[in-house]
């Protein structure tokens, strides 16, 4: 594994016979992380979103495969 620094960026190389699924996880994980580092969210604001977005998702899925009576 070779880790470079170039201006803006960090560049990580592995080998090609490295996992490629093991990097991708742990790059998604990296990911999330960069994208949430800033956030205010808290667990009870996800909580409520999760609700929301949820609320009638049944009845939406079943208007979509027509199984309605």
């Amino acid at each position: 594994m070779i880790v470079e620094r170039q201006k803006d960026e960090i560049l990580v190389r592995f080998s090609a016979k490295t996992n490629t699924h093991r990097i991708q996880t742990i790059l998604d994980y990296l990911r999330y992380e960069e994208l949430t580092a800033k956030s205010t969210a808290t667990a009870t604001d996800i909580d409520e979103l999760l609700l929301e977005i949820k609320k009638g998702r049944w009845d939406r899925t079943k208007e979509e495969l027509d199984l309605n009576d």
